[in-house]
Order: structure tokens, then C-alpha cells, then sequence
């Protein structure tokens, strides 16, 4: 009774020691955070772990400390003290994964992605978001195996494991073929520069932006706000456009086909007058060209550039709504038309067939000697009868 009368009283002091550290170090983070940003971030990532690794390391040594160490009168107290180990390393991995997140997320806040030029921004974030999962996949392998390194017949079985370890890799190795596969391109992806978060890219005729990069898929956001995901060997195995590889901007085509009437250089002021009413265009390039002139129509292009490709697609149906709107209200006689040749059928002179036959031969009779070329007799030396 007295052993666990004191048991109790342990636990009750592991618990208060617990909350006045937790109402501590939140009163110390609030007030850093009033001048440090990182204090936020850090408390608000550590709160819970690390309040779970202390009280669970607590209430194990309340417990050590509380009953003695006598199997035959408590036997329940080394199964219960391997649980708190057990939990121990739980709580211990959680609280290192947050920790290397928040470093993580320390480094990424010194790159920002809302602002004009942010390639470089983009591809540090791909990087360390990428280096992240490997980072929380690593600790946690080791936590489930320090978690297994607990149980006495472990230890036991390691010599045939790593007997076995040869044949095992291998077998493993066939069978996680494709996701080994995915796993080394997702890693190639991440330091390559290929692609980053947020590049435009056009990926099986679908545009859309990179969403997520993973090590073993790559989540594109797609213009219509759906989500395409692909394997990460897709972009290490295939051809795909990226629209911001080196730089966001970008240069548009915007092509009309028109009648032959039209004015180009009207067409070109009014092109002005349109590019200077909008921000969509960086003020770069600015071409209005024919391109084409034949049968009955003529092909107008006009090029400008834009800052990035949202913009790029908006500038385009800009101009060709307004080009359209000017014609039509300016020049009606420039629109696309079909024309057809309305004609009387009349019956042409019938000429003689010879003199036809004679102006479309190659052998006609006032070229015999051109004919006897080909169709005279074959000449044949003379060969006694004697000797035949």
C-alpha cells in the first residue's frame, strides 16, 4: 500500500512538473515572439512533442523511482517500463522530425515565392521540401528500429538476419523496382533544377502549374483547377515543356485570318493603342506581321510578351477581342469572306482532233526525223550467206 501510495504521489508530481515547465517555456516563447518571428513558428511546432517526451520520461522515472525493482513481487513492472521506453523513443522521434522542420521551414522563410522573380526562390523551396521527406523518413526508420532493438529476441535474431541480408536485399530490390525508381528521380528532380514548385509546365497537352514534388510523384495543378499526378521518372523520361525554366516571361502569338482588304499598318497603330491600355504586357516585344497571303485570305500575327504565363493567356484574349472589336466596327470590309464566280455555261469551239493530237504530241509528223530515231528500222551489218 505504501508503495503505492507513492507511486501516486510521483505521478502527481511528474504531472505538475510537466504543466509548470509547458506554462513556462510558453510564457518565455511569447514574449520572444513579440520581437522574433522564429519563436512563433518554433513554439507552435514544439508545443506538443515535446510536453509528450517530457511527461512520458517523467512518469517513467516516477515509476523506477516508486516501486522496487522485484519481479516476483511486482511483476508488471517491467513489461510497464518497457512500454514508457517504447513510448520514450515514440515521443523522442516525434519531437526530432519537428524540430528538423522547423529548421527547414527557418531556411525556406528567407526565400520568398510572391514576388516577380522568384526562380531562385522556387528552386530552394523544391530542394528542402524534398530533402524534408527524406529527412522525417530517415528518422523514423530509425526510431522503428531502435524501437525493435528493445525486444530481447532481436538481438538474438540479428547474426541469421544479416545472414539472410544478402538475398533479401536483392529480392527487395526486384520488387521495389519501380518505387526505388521514383524515389532516385524524385532526388534527381529536387537537384537538377528540371522543374520547382510553382514552374508552368505543359505535361500530356495540359498546362498547369507544379503543385507538390515528392520522391516518388509529382502533383500538377492544372489550369481548370484539377490536379494531374504523375511519377517522378515521367519528367526524367519524357519530353515536357517548361515555360519557366529559366525566366517567367514569356511571348504570345496571336493570329487572324482576314480578306485581303484589310490594313495592316491601321491594324498595327491600333495594336498600339490597345498595349498601352493594359499591365499584362512587360512593354517588351510588340510585332503585328503578315505571315501568309495566299487564296483567299490573308494571316495577320501579332507577338507581344507578357510577365508570366496567367498573363501571357489573358494578354492574348485580350488583344484578339479587341482587334476583332475594331474591325468590326471600323473596317467591316476586312472580314473573312468566300468568294464564288457565278458564270454562264457556254460551249467552247470543238477544234479538230489531229491538230489537237498534233500540238500535245512529242512525235507529231513534221518531226519524222525525231520519230525515226525511235521507230525506224534497226540497222544490221552485212554478213555473207557463207559464213551464216
Amino acid at each position: 500500500m505504501d508503495i503505492l501510495l507513492r507511486l501516486l504521489v510521483a505521478i502527481g508530481v511528474a504531472l505538475l512538473v510537466t504543466a509548470a515547465a509547458a506554462l513556462v517555456l510558453h510564457l518565455v516563447f511569447r514574449a520572444l515572439a513579440r520581437r522574433e518571428r522564429w519563436a512563433a513558428v518554433l513554439s507552435r511546432r514544439m508545443k506538443h512533442p515535446f510536453r509528450t517526451e517530457l511527461l512520458v520520461v517523467l512518469l517513467w522515472v516516477a515509476l523506477v523511482t516508486s516501486v522496487p525493482n522485484r519481479p516476483d513481487a511486482f511483476p508488471w513492472r517491467a513489461p510497464v517500463s518497457h512500454g514508457f521506453l517504447i513510448a520514450t523513443i515514440a515521443a523522442g522521434t516525434w519531437l526530432a522530425c519537428q524540430i528538423a522542420i522547423f529548421l527547414e521551414d527557418l531556411g525556406l522563410h528567407r526565400f520568398r515565392i510572391d514576388v516577380p522573380d522568384n526562380r531562385q526562390a522556387r528552386r530552394i523551396r523544391t530542394q528542402v521540401l524534398v530533402i524534408r521527406r527524406l529527412t522525417v523518413a530517415v528518422l523514423v526508420i530509425i526510431g522503428i528500429g531502435a524501437i525493435l532493438l528493445t525486444f530481447p529476441g532481436v538481438e538474438a535474431a540479428g547474426a541469421s538476419v544479416l545472414a539472410s541480408a544478402g538475398l533479401i536485399s536483392v529480392i527487395a530490390g526486384l520488387a521495389a523496382q519501380s518505387t526505388l525508381g521514383n524515389v532516385f528521380a524524385g532526388m534527381q528532380l529536387a537537384f537538377s533544377g528540371s522543374i520547382r514548385v510553382d514552374d508552368v509546365v505543359v505535361v500530356e497537352q495540359q498546362w498547369g502549374r507544379i503543385e507538390e514534388i515528392t520522391l516518388t510523384y509529382v502533383v500538377v495543378h492544372l489550369w481548370d483547377d484539377r490536379r494531374f499526378v504523375l511519377p517522378s521518372t515521367y519528367f526524367t523520361s519524357t519530353p515536357f515543356e517548361n515555360w519557366t525554366r529559366t525566366n517567367s516571361e514569356l511571348l504570345g502569338a496571336v493570329e487572324l485570318d482576314l480578306d485581303w482588304r484589310v490594313r495592316p499598318g491601321e491594324m498595327r497603330a491600333e495594336l498600339d493603342r490597345i498595349l498601352d491600355r493594359t499591365e499584362l504586357w512587360d512593354r517588351r516585344v510588340k510585332v503585328l506581321q503578315v505571315t501568309d497571303a495566299v487564296q483567299g485570305s490573308v494571316r495577320v500575327r501579332v507577338l507581344a510578351t507578357s510577365h508570366d504565363a496567367p498573363s501571357l493567356f489573358d494578354l492574348r484574349c485580350y488583344i484578339r477581342e479587341e482587334l476583332v472589336d475594331w474591325i468590326q466596327r471600323t473596317h467591316p470590309d476586312a472580314l473573312p469572306v468566300q468568294r464564288v464566280l457565278m458564270v454562264d455555261e457556254v460551249a467552247a469551239p470543238r477544234r479538230r482532233a489531229a491538230s489537237t493530237a498534233s500540238e500535245s504530241a512529242l512525235f507529231t509528223p513534221d518531226q519524222d526525223d525525231r520519230a525515226a530515231l525511235f521507230t525506224g528500222p534497226i540497222q544490221t551489218s552485212d554478213i555473207p550467206r557463207s559464213e551464216r
